[in-house]
């Protein structure tokens, strides 16, 4: 006999999943699961295409994040080129970055995070999502609405659409932006700007609400990994990879992330098709151990940074520190707070950016062939560090892709994050809703995209089953998806 709990759809999230609580024989869990359970391939089907396609193609790996595998994909293609993108490109990509990371933290944390939040993560279930956060939370809805529509905007202007825009290419950018172009962004940043400081100091005020969440929503040691400037500035887009511990020491600085096979490695899972990426000198023979553990995304990218690099976002980062307790922020429950700092670091580096001159000069794309075999490109997506690697013949045909994807590094830790909040909150086999949406929101911190990470076609729901010690399913909760008419 097996006994499952079965959280069926993990509601608000991209993607869908399934996670299941296995039970001791006192009752408590003993260990947690979360599957991702569809799979696209996007590895396989792009084989055969000209290098200078995948940016496009590999966009439509998702409609929330494409800006950041048209910036992986195109830095591969550099790489393949073997050329050094003009100063405009690089300014155009870093912009279109930060604006996919504002887009896509407003909607992570005001339209899928914001209800816990805000209404509480015992609140009414019916009332419990945006449109109860707008019916209760009118400003706050009505700024996470705007911020978005300025990171969608950003996109628009950069890359040519809001979403899969066509002006991110291997060598540079594909359209020249013009001084209307900046006065655009310029004339929506000040509203921009103010949200994320108000929001900021609206979500530090209620912080203390939430002891025990952050005691128990995945705070244990891990690494922690992203780019980072060499002085330790905080960076979304080029440069080296640093690895830090959970007492801050640095494990590694600068890492190519072209050998990235060096040091990472990507283990399968029977259970899921979501890998689960880990750090190899940290682990022992016989495969994944939990020492390998490492975390990515915007609490990664605070803990590795010694600053921000801009006034504002700086003062934000040292208050930062101490409400969380040191150096390094442990609890993953703090995603939610480093996203609204990277947001306000965002829009006070686009106010330096649009001054640059150099944003709207003409020379934005490097002409070359195919010198290279191989190319690696990297960024940091919203979600976290984002690799492409391609191989190619001598005519540029893809001969071999492999994509680690940000959700896929958090795998790790998601999984022991809702092992710990399911010890802490489930008690024998009953599964109450705000239980449930706990285990959910422990998910939820992360912002996982897993259409990006599995490659997941159409709607995955979440289920979560609870197994007792001899297999029996005692329960299961299961969230179908809405019918669309």
């Amino acid at each position: 006999m097996h006994n499952v709990h079965v959280i069926d759809p993990v509601t608000r999230i991209e993607g869908h999943a399934k996670i299941t609580l296995h039970l001791d024989d006192d009752g408590g869990v003993s260990d947690a699961r979360f599957h991702v359970t569809e799979f696209r391939g996007f590895e396989d089907f792009c084989v055969g295409r000209p290098y200078h396609e995948m940016p496009a193609l590999t966009a439509r790996t998702c409609g929330i994040c494409p800006v950041s595998h048209l910036l992986a994909s195109a830095k591969a293609g550099d790489e393949i080129l073997a050329v050094r993108i003009p100063e405009a490109a690089d300014r155009q990509r870093r912009l279109a970055n930060m604006g996919q990371i504002i887009q896509s933290h407003a909607l992570s944390f005001f339209h899928l995070s914001a209800p816990d939040l805000m209404l509480g993560m015992d609140s009414d279930p019916a009332q419990r999502n945006v449109f109860g956060l707008v019916a209760t939370e009118p400003e706050l809805a009505r700024r996470g609405i705007r911020l978005r529509k300025f990171g969608q905007e950003i996109l628009e202007v950069v890359t040519g659409r809001r979403i899969h825009g066509p002006w991110v290419v291997a060598g540079g950018a594909g359209q020249q932006m013009t001084s209307e172009d900046v006065e655009t962004i310029r004339g929506m940043l000040d509203e921009a700007h103010d949200a994320a400081v108000q929001t900021l100091e609206e979500f530090t005020a209620i912080l203390d609400r939430f002891g025990r969440e952050i005691d128990s929503f995945g705070d244990f040691p891990s690494l922690f990994l992203g780019h980072c400037q060499p002085d330790g500035t905080w960076e979304h887009y080029s440069g080296g990879l640093r690895i830090i511990d959970a007492e801050g020491a640095m494990v590694a600085d600068q890492l190519s992330p072209a050998a990235y096979r060096e040091y990472l490695g990507e283990a399968a899972n029977v259970d899921s098709y979501l890998k689960s990426p880990y750090y190899k000198p940290y682990v022992g023979e016989g495969g994944v151990a939990m020492d390998g553990i490492y975390r990515v995304g915007p609490l990664a990218r605070l803990n590795i940074s010694e600053r921000m690099g801009t006034p504002k976002a700086d003062e934000a980062l040292a208050t930062f520190r101490e409400r969380t307790g040191g150096r390094v922020a442990t609890s993953s429950f703090h995603y939610h707070y480093a996203r609204l700092i990277e947001v306000l670091a965002c829009t006070e580096r686009i106010a330096d950016l649009l001054d640059d001159p150099m944003l709207t000069d003409y020379h934005i794309r490097a002409e070359g062939g195919v010198n290279r075999r191989r190319g690696v490109g990297a960024s940091e997506a919203p979600r976290g560090t984002l690799f492409h690697d391609y191989e190619v013949d001598d005519d540029g045909i893809i001969t071999g892709v492999n994509l680690v994807i940000a959700t896929g590094n958090n795998n790790l830790a998601m999984n022991r994050t809702i092992t710990q909040i399911a010890k802490e909150y489930v008690d024998g086999p009953e599964l109450p809703d705000g239980v449930l949406n706990r285990i959910e929101a422990g998910i939820r911190a992360y912002d996982p995209c897993l259409s990006c990470s599995t490659h997941a076609i159409g709607q995955m729901p979440m289920v979560v089953e609870l197994h007792s010690p001899d297999g029996e399913v005692l329960g299961e909760v299961r969230r179908d998806p809405p019918e669309v008419e």
